[in-house]
């Protein structure tokens, strides 16, 4: 019987040459992510306590992007550790203030398909649209992974979503991952979503992203998609060389999957996540009457420059609903950069949405765009727990950039369809 993508990961990762789910196996990390929120300052303590360093700092990826810029003293404490870190181990891969790690990752090439990597945050999962298998742990787990540059994993089964046909225009993969919140659930522990079809050899790799990143929500251990000549572009245009064997990462045709579904793209429709859950999704007339305070475009998952394309193109020539606001944070300094130069940031910023500096920022309840009591909010990002954004009382609305840029001229709701030539 053959092995799936991530059985095979798993299996090189842990020098053997078969891997079968449940099997608990001890893996060599490729590459290891530290982020501000949970790193040096979790981590650091430990290896004092230990009298140790780290394994392999040129496997250490260190990224300032959850308490910047610091609004508060303890914000400022906590960054200038992490920086101190980085001098201390000598992390060269160090990006202070530069955007958010999932997204660095790709576009500084540091993820190669066939790689095993391990994130101290559950979105690191993301980074498995690269057609490597990453997934996010805790901070005592990520110390061992920091000392030994090992951790032990049970193989996880895997379900394989594929997706046929072509999206309407104003849908997009956020759409796919919130409808399947609502299908799959978010009680998926154990498993690997990995996801294929012609619609996903169709999407670039900004769109793919989404997808891994939202494993998380689906409770899943990773998200992956296998690596194809996409993948490979992308490796290229970060200025990365695409490893010889990169296209024989995939998984064997005779691969047994705990699931197998199949959807139809063309059947799909612009999805909104009511509070408090992304699973609360549905279509988006579903939501329509309900009017919003503050729309907001940031995170991981939805302030990449194909995001801010997406706003752009509903807002041009339009301005932001009187009553509302839209708040627009993009998800690095390149991104910031690129929308810039295209003139996208000129066509936000005319509607009357506000740019924000990079970073996590409002979805975790770090930065500007905090949300007060019993305030109503539509956000690109991707959870919306009770208290996430702010106040316990405030409603969160997840749904796509499309929907989100939307909604903003609206001042309520809306099927960005109605905005797109």
């Amino acid at each position: 019987m053959g092995q799936t993508l991530s059985e095979k990961i798993l299996a090189h990762a842990a020098g053997q040459p078969v891997a079968r789910p449940g099997e608990i196996l001890t893996c060599r990390v490729d590459l290891a992510l530290l982020l501000d929120s949970g790193g040096p300052r979790r981590i650091w303590p430990r290896l004092k306590e230990l009298g140790t360093g780290v394994w392999d700092a040129d496997r250490i990826v260190l990224c300032t992007d959850h308490f910047t810029p610091a609004v508060d003293a303890e914000s400022a404490a906590i960054l200038q550790l992490t920086r101190e870190f980085a001098a201390e181990f000598g992390i060269r891969n160090f990006f202070d203030m530069r955007g958010i790690g999932h997204v660095l990752l790709a576009e500084q090439g540091l993820l190669q398909p066939g790689m095993f990597a391990c994130g101290g945050d559950s979105h690191s999962s993301m980074g498995g649209a690269f057609g490597c298998f990453m997934a996010g742990f805790g901070a005592i787990e990520m110390t061992g992974v920091v000392v030994t540059g090992e951790i032990w994993i049970q193989v996880p089964e895997t379900v394989q979503l594929n997706w046929s046909g072509r999206f309407g225009h104003g849908v997009v993969a956020k759409d796919i991952a919130l409808f399947l919140c609502r299908e799959l659930g978010m009680e998926n522990g154990g498993r690997v979503i990995e996801y294929g079809g012609e619609t996903v050899r169709a999407m670039s790799v900004w769109e793919r992203m989404v997808l891994t990143n939202m494993a998380a929500e689906l409770g899943a251990e990773t998200g992956i998609v296998a690596a194809d000549e996409v993948t490979l572009a992308a490796l290229r245009a970060a200025g990365r060389e695409p490893a010889a064997e990169a296209l024989q990462w995939r998984g064997d045709a005779d691969a047994a999957y705990l699931d197998v579904r199949n959807y139809a793209a063309d059947d799909l429709v612009p999805q909104v996540a009511a509070p408090h859950s992304p699973a609360n999704s549905g279509p988006v007339d579903s939501c329509d009457k309900v009017r919003i305070g503050q729309a907001y475009i940031g995170a991981c998952v939805g302030a990449k420059l194909t995001d801010l394309h997406m706003v752009a193109e509903v807002l041009k020539g339009r301005k932001v609903a009187n009553g509302s606001r839209l708040l627009v944070a993009p998800s690095s300094s390149a991104v910031m950069a690129q929308a810039a130069a295209d003139g996208t940031l000129a066509t936000i910023s005319a509607a009357g949405a506000y740019i924000l500096p990079t970073g996590c920022g409002a979805c975790a309840a770090l930065g500007a765009g905090v949300l007060a009591e019993n305030e109503v909010c539509i956000s690109s990002t991707n959870r919306n727990f009770k208290g996430r954004m702010g106040a316990n009382s405030a409603q969160v609305y997840l749904a796509s950039p499309y929907t989100v840029a939307a909604s903003a001229v609206a001042g309520r709701i809306a099927d960005p369809r109605e905005f797109l030539a």
